[in-house]
């Protein structure tokens, strides 16, 4: 069962344990936020990291854990990376999914992709590590289209033979929604991608 309210240390100063007592577990807060409710924000912070009742995932950004029996729960990742960008456009997926577009893909990526339109880069938030890559545009949702055309702008990331992901990937061209591929490819295709898809479909 989930803990509904935040849980001091016993060593906690009044005032630090004040502010712990607003959090609400299992939020990501920024410390911006925290210093509009609160003075000597920094030194209640800091109280509360050395006591163990939030944790400090990054310059800046903070975490009142939500616990269950098993002890305490990790932030959401989307609640995380929202707080970390301060912006709720992005997409957030393991390359993993592409093994989902029926291109022969089957390799497992310990890594998760955040396009976005702000940073660029890996970072690490708490124990987890990210890789931020600003994108002109993409989906707010996936979908085996977009997943489809991602697929094709990274193949040369891939860890599968590429020559076999494209002759799979051809082949399973008439199974996907061949409108809603096109409108992806050109919404989201790299020149390369939307020149090798055109060509399969004009064949």
């Amino acid at each position: 069962m989930k803990a509904s309210s935040p849980r001091t240390n016993r060593t906690t100063p009044k005032a630090s344990a004040a502010l712990a007592a607003q959090l609400t577990p299992g939020r990501v807060y920024r410390r911006e936020d925290l210093a509009k409710v609160t003075g000597a924000v920094d030194r209640k912070l800091g109280e509360l990291v050395e006591s163990g009742t939030i944790q400090k995932l990054a310059p800046g950004l903070y975490y009142q854990p939500e616990t269950s029996r098993f002890g305490n729960l990790p932030p959401d990742d989307h609640q995380l990376v929202e707080a970390f960008l301060r912006d709720k456009h992005f997409l957030l997926f393991s390359p993993s999914a592409y093994n989902s577009v029926g291109a022969g893909t089957t390799q497992l990526y310990n890594s998760t992709l955040v396009y976005n339109h702000k940073r660029h880069g890996v970072f690490k938030l708490g124990n987890r590590e990210f890789n931020f890559k600003v994108k002109p545009r993409f989906p707010l949702k996936l979908s085996v289209e977009f997943l489809f055309v991602d697929l094709l702008n990274n193949l040369s990331e891939l860890a599968e033979d590429q020559n076999e992901v494209l002759r799979q990937a051809r082949s399973s061209l008439p199974e996907l929604n061949s409108s809603r591929l096109v409108n992806a490819m050109r919404s989201y295709g790299s020149v390369a991608t939307q020149k090798r898809i055109e060509s399969w479909l004009n064949a």
